[in-house]
């Protein structure tokens, strides 16, 4: 009975010394835990400033689209349509969806339309606005309309276009057409100041050429009258 009571008592202190060990440690580890997040604090935090410079310095170029001596008169978005001829059977095929514009020069007074796609900004119409032009109602879509016109710069060869634009509300379509009228009517007095101008330089050179041929008679007149003296 004696020898179990002190077997017993060396168990238990074998046990109570190693909760001791295992809690000190755990205390140490939980003490060097907080002391390192005190460093780690304390540290300044490192943010690299990084400046990458340009081997070769390029001057910044300024690209013209040749709109810088127009006139803007409209500015509207719309989606445009050509009529394709070159299957057996025409068909309407989408051209692009932009902003289409008429342009007015402010120099010569010229009106044109231009329209460029979105995001690429390639021309998908560019063409003069003629007095003789005909703005036609689409018959099923009143926010439409179709014309034609006989030299399309939008390629890089002019041809002959049959054009249809449609707008998101007849609103933008009534605008268009508002405008596109009045761009004929801008032609046709252009039309008409540049036949005058012509007709008023024919008749210059017809006087130029009438008063030469008069001193080239009168020349030869002299000429014959001075050879009869001679004689």
């Amino acid at each position: 009975m004696r020898k179990t009571i002190i077997e017993y008592n060396k168990r238990r202190a074998k046990i109570n010394a190693i909760s001791t060990k295992s809690s000190f440690g755990a205390r140490s580890e939980n003490v060097h835990l907080e002391s390192g997040e005190k460093q780690n604090d304390s540290e300044p935090e490192y943010s690299p400033e990084v400046d990458f410079k340009p081997i070769v310095d390029l001057p910044l170029i300024e690209l013209k689209t040749l709109e810088e001596d127009e006139e803007e008169l409209l500015k509207l978005r719309a989606r445009l349509y050509r009529y394709e001829t070159s299957e057996e059977q025409g068909e309407w095929k989408e051209r692009g969806t932009g902003e289409v514009k008429i342009l007015k020069h402010k120099d010569s007074g010229v009106v044109r339309l231009l329209m460029r796609r979105d995001k690429t900004l390639k021309i998908c119409a560019n063409h003069y606005i003629k007095a003789n032009m005909e703005l036609n109602k689409h018959a099923n879509n009143e926010k439409a309309w179709i014309w034609s016109t006989l030299a399309d710069f939008a390629d890089e060869t002019p041809r002959s276009e049959l054009l249809c634009i449609r707008f998101a509300k007849v609103e933008h379509a009534l605008k268009f057409q508002e405008e596109f009228e009045n761009a004929k009517q801008m032609a046709s007095e252009y039309e008409a100041n540049c036949a005058d101008l012509s007709t008023k330089l024919t008749n210059v050179r017809l006087c130029e050429n009438g008063e030469d041929s008069e001193e080239s008679e009168t020349n030869s007149d002299n000429d014959t009258q001075d050879n009869l003296n001679g004689k």
